[in-house]
């Protein structure tokens, strides 16, 4: 019997992260993608109509992501990322936009001088965030269970936020970090992202400089491949064999692949169709079908000339709103420098393009476009491309921090993997790859290597890491964020 060491279910981010970080310490691995191409929700490919790279849908980076940073380093592509170091974000507020940056305050303050002039609110709507301040300073893990009992809207409610900073920059927030409204997330969800967004010195945004999958996937293969192991994609997997244990997989043609350790890094529903029906009733797998995915449409445009807009923007929340973030790709893509303006935008939690066509999806997106940019108004639009995703993350509402699962299985010889694994971390790429990396020091360590390949969060800086270092002093705890 032919038996690879390890066989991973899934090419995306959580499985050749893996796959990479396994062959690194010597171990033959097969990774089975279904899809044709690599990449999973951060692929790429070469779009037909103008040969240009884009991507499922546009992605961002920042400074605190050292796993995935320190995953690209390993493959040689770190430096293909687009940094914007002096401005975070621009919001395309009315009636004048509020660009954010950092003052040179210690975190959390740095950003507040920012949005000090943010057109209609006071100083009543700034104090009233206090409270929430000071617990986005002290946040730590310990607290998840507890804050992922009640939505984010009721929190801040609690903690005294007024309505108008609510509505101005919490709906926001909630949608472009967490890809759901304020009344649908968990309160855990999101102060874990306050307190990473908030709690570091100058952290900033990054985009990359080519496609997504350009980054990675290739590169990831040869790694895996020049170590012994296989990618092998349009790769369907039937089912996981498991009885008392998993050893290997079920593929769709009906062969069997055997191996001493199944990963598997696909999405929750997904697995909970390969388990034999038997498992998928127990814990934790029980709760997997009740993960709730974020659908997410994205539109590229093409005009025909350019449009002198910011890098990156934001629309604020607004009931109607379709579009949250936009991208102007001459200003990250290498060589598209000069050309006419090509917009990538994201309609995150799409339910409201529910029914949509594209052509009414692609009007509405440039006029929310021309509302910062009146050139678009005159533009014409040359080439257009609509990207619907059926899930950009699960969704964090109240009760999912409770139902992600830890990376060992109480299947031996089944390890999880992805984003929406308890990683104590967002469900964004660096959730990904930590999880890619936690999955294989499971594996690693049933064959007894001890290898320290998940980098965790820093402690928080400035002022936020004394409270947080007090807070946690106080309660006997870690003063990580973790």
């Amino acid at each position: 019997m032919n038996q690879d060491q390890v066989v991973v279910i899934g090419g995306g981010l959580a499985g050749l992260s893996c796959g990479v970080a396994l062959a690194d310490q010597g171990m033959r691995v097969t990774v089975l993608e279904a899809a044709a191409g690599l990449g999973g929700r951060a692929s790429s490919w070469a779009e037909a109509g103008t040969g240009d790279v884009v991507d499922i849908g546009p992605h961002i980076f920042h400074s605190e992501y050292h796993n995935m940073l320190a995953f690209l380093e390993r493959l040689g592509t770190s430096r293909l990322i687009c940094w914007q170091p002096g401005k975070v974000l621009t919001i395309a507020s009315q009636p004048h936009a509020t660009p954010l940056q950092h003052a040179h305050l210690p975190p959390p303050l740095s950003l507040m001088p920012s949005l000090f002039g943010a057109p209609g609110l006071h100083l009543e709507d700034y104090l009233s965030m206090a409270r929430t301040a000071m617990r986005g300073m002290e946040f730590g893990e310990e607290e998840v269970d507890k804050l992922d009992a009640i939505s984010a809207l009721d929190f801040l409610r609690r903690q005294g936020v007024s309505e108008d900073l609510i509505d101005w920059w919490w709906r926001f927030a909630a949608m472009v970090v967490c890809s759901v409204p304020l009344e649908r997330c968990s309160a855990a969800s999101l102060l874990r992202i306050h307190a990473q967004l908030s709690g570091y010195k100058e952290l900033h945004f990054g985009f990359g400089a080519v496609g997504l999958g350009e980054l990675y996937t290739d590169q990831a293969t040869k790694l895996i491949e020049d170590a012994g192991g296989r990618v092998l994609t349009g790769t369907r997997v039937r089912a996981i064999l498991a009885d008392r244990r998993a050893d290997g997989v079920l593929l769709e043609d009906g062969s069997k692949l055997f191996a001493e350790t199944v990963v598997s890094a696909v999405p929750p529903q997904q697995l909970s169709e390969l388990l034999p029906p038997g498992l998928a009733a127990q814990a934790p797998f029980e709760v997997f079908d009740s993960f709730e995915p974020s659908p997410y449409i994205s539109c590229y445009l093409w005009f025909d000339r350019e449009l002198q807009t910011e890098r990156f923007f934001s629309h604020l929340w607004s009931p109607r709103r379709l579009n949250y973030d936009f991208y102007d790709l001459c200003q990250i893509r290498q060589g598209w420098q000069g050309r006419p303006t090509v917009i990538a935008s994201n309609i995150v939690y799409s339910h409201r393009a529910h029914g949509m066509t594209d052509e009414e999806i692609m009007r509405e997106t440039v006029g929310e476009i021309a509302m910062f940019a009146p050139l678009a108004a005159q533009a014409k639009l040359l080439h257009a491309d609509v990207h619907r995703i059926p899930m950009a993350i699960p969704c964090p509402t109240p009760g999912f921090e409770r139902k992600r699962p830890a990376a060992r299985s109480p299947v031996p010889g089944l390890v999880l993997a992805g984003d929406w694994t308890r990683t104590h971390m967002p469900c964004t790429m660096e959730g990904a790859l930590k999880s890619g990396f936690t999955a294989a020091e499971e594996v690693l360590a049933d064959h007894g290597q001890d290898a320290g390949l998940a980098l965790p969060a820093r402690p928080y800086d400035g002022l936020a890491g004394m409270v947080r270092r007090a807070t946690a002093h106080k309660r006997g705890v870690s003063p990580s964020p973790e």
